[in-house]
């Protein structure tokens, strides 16, 4: 008995040698589960919508804390169903923070404690694709500043690097590709990333040159659509697309007024007919197809993932 399982071993040790010699591929376990489902993994990252958390560092309990966009923490967010986090940096002495608009007035700590969170999750669930959009309206340095946070916290090795500099819709490989290669993280930053003044640093992505969006600090509860943020060379129609759908209220309409996220109304903002609804309105500029990124406050409020659901073909 002894001796067989060792011939055994030794016949599979030369198979994979010789077919290492002969230049021949070895099939790998199929990835059969992509964010939740199996017909999920054929499909295109660009062709697929996912749910997105707005600042989504800016998370509190406390409904008198006018400046926050969340009330559950990252790991709650994701445990949702959350598979796009955006969040806003900015400079707080010698260390990039997220903050909302300033730190004074929401500061969610150290973008590297930030994502040495995502990563423990990610870690933790390795059959899911995830997108980052980042703003950085200080224009700190990508090379200098962005670049060592993501190869601290490990996220530099499982970064999507496309295979060239602008990809249209189409051009975006499968979730199941994606998954079994290990680079299943999409990183995009507003400000910043430019091949052309930052070749070194590939894995983050310039957003406006893939990513349109419609209008920001929406206060229309019917969310009307325009692209309000785009740049070339892709027509909205070959980039992604990602529709605000969080509404806010001016609490001082004077001037330019003040707007915060309107959490009374978050339950029908989040509502699977607010979703499709506001959708429906972008599919003219998209060819009639579905959004890439629903864009929520409260995530946890609501039907945001099951209109993500519908989004992508599903019903319950």
């Amino acid at each position: 008995m002894f001796s067989s399982l060792r011939l055994a071993a030794f016949a599979f040790t030369s198979l994979l040698l010789s077919s290492s010699v002969l230049g021949l591929t070895i099939p790998t376990k199929r990835a059969q589960l992509c964010n939740g489902h199996s017909e999920l993994c054929e499909r295109k990252y660009g062709n697929t919508t996912f749910l997105g958390s707005h600042d989504s560092f800016a998370f509190s309990g406390n409904p008198f804390a006018l400046a926050r966009t969340q009330e559950v923490d990252i790991e709650a967010q994701l445990t949702l169903g959350v598979r796009l986090l955006q969040a806003q940096s900015h400079m707080n002495g010698k260390d990039l923070h997220f903050c909302h608009t300033t730190c004074g007035l929401f500061d969610g700590g150290k973008v590297e404690d930030y994502l040495n969170k995502v990563k423990h999750f990610l870690d933790r669930h390795p059959n899911d694709v995830l997108t980052l959009i980042f703003t950085n309206p200080e224009s700190v340095s990508v090379s200098k500043v962005w670049k060592p946070i993501f190869d601290k916290t490990g996220f530099t090795d499982m970064a999507y690097v496309p295979p060239q500099p602008v990809m249209s819709r189409e051009d975006w490989p499968t979730l199941g590709e994606m998954i079994e290669s290990g680079k299943r993280v999409v990183i995009f930053l507003d400000h910043g990333a430019d091949s052309r003044t930052e070749p070194d640093v590939e894995f983050i992505l310039p957003q406006f040159q893939m990513v349109w969006e419609d209008k920001y600090d929406p206060t229309n509860s019917k969310f009307p659509c325009k692209v309000d943020r785009s740049q070339g060379p892709l027509a909205p129609s070959q980039q992604l697309n990602l529709i605000n759908h969080n509404l806010n209220t001016n609490i001082f309409p004077i001037g330019r007024g003040i707007l915060i996220p309107d959490r009374l109304d978050s339950p029908r903002t989040n509502s699977i007919e607010a979703i499709a609804s506001h959708s429906s309105h972008c599919a003219q500029y998209v060819e009639d197809r579905k959004p890439n990124f629903v864009l929520l406050d409260y995530v946890n409020v609501g039907q945001g993932m099951a209109a993500v659901d519908r989004l992508n073909g599903f019903s319950y």
